[in-house]
């Protein structure tokens, strides 16, 4: 009898968190898709892109700016002893320039805006769902997710492949300052071999991740934010420091999944 139970009981242990799974992949995509849609429902989403883009991107310019010049020093630094072994550190340039426009760049930039932004958005729409600011949109007729939701995704389109430049450029500085100046690398040897290795393909792979980072990125910490009252877990404040939470650990961990589905296409 324990037996027969046991198969039935491993399933349904198994089935329930599968299950949950689905429908919050689900529910997700489809919240993603109505913020798409909202983009092009109403001209009003434009100004309110506006002042998300000076939230999203320039407020976090700074910290790009930091971490990109000091990845680039590393990057440098790493770089030369390895490749002084091979008596090759004149590709120290190319080694620099692939790195960080293929992969650390729209990675490392990703998830610093998901801690600097979208925990920020997580709190913010968050604490307008528990004090009941969303739902007195909804009463005056006016669309929550085109409010909310909608100028925040067009916003991360916006700033994220642009941010991600600018971190790509400062960290080649970084090489430079590192390679170049300190290690005494040939100044003319680096810059030749950014420009002989570097191909559009390269950039255009590293912008269509920083697109898709950005849109993951908006979508789960508005999701997140939004159904912070239906959270199991907790309610009231406590609800919107755990949503800001998931928010922050799901968008990292799915920025890194992407990164791999999209380097197996773009190589």
């Amino acid at each position: 009898m324990d037996g027969r139970n046991a198969g039935p009981g491993l399933l349904r242990i198994l089935g329930r968190p599968c299950l949950r799974g689905i429908d919050a992949v689900g529910g997700m995509t489809l919240f993603m898709l109505e913020g798409l849609r909202q983009i092009f429902a109403s001209a009003k989403v434009f100004p309110r892109t506006l002042q998300q883009i000076y939230v999203i991107g320039y407020k976090s310019l700074s910290v790009i700016l930091l971490i990109g010049i000091f990845c680039g020093m590393v990057l440098g630094l790493q770089g030369y002893y390895t490749l002084v072994q091979f008596g090759s550190v004149g590709m120290l340039g190319s080694a620099v320039s692939l790195s960080l426009i293929r992969e650390l760049g729209p990675v490392l930039t990703a998830i610093m805006l998901t801690g600097r932004a979208g925990s920020s958005i997580a709190a913010e729409v968050g604490v307008m769902r528990i004090t009941d600011q969303i739902d007195a949109l909804d009463v005056m007729d006016i669309n929550s997710m085109g409010y909310l939701v909608s100028p925040r995704i067009l916003a991360a389109l916006l700033s994220f492949p642009l941010l991600t430049a600018i971190f790509d450029v400062t960290g080649i500085i970084g090489g430079y300052l590192t390679g170049v100046l300190m290690l005494g690398i040939n100044e003319g040897a680096y810059f030749y071999r950014i420009a002989s290795s570097v191909t559009m393909t390269d950039v255009t792979g590293g912008f269509i991740k920083a697109v898709v980072f950005g849109l993951l990125v908006a979508t789960v910490c508005c999701h997140q934010g939004y159904y912070t009252h239906r959270r199991r877990d907790s309610v009231g404040p406590e609800a919107v420091g755990n949503a800001t939470t998931s928010a922050v650990v799901i968008s990292c961990v799915l920025i890194l999944a992407a990164d791999y589905v999209l380097t197996s296409f773009l190589l």
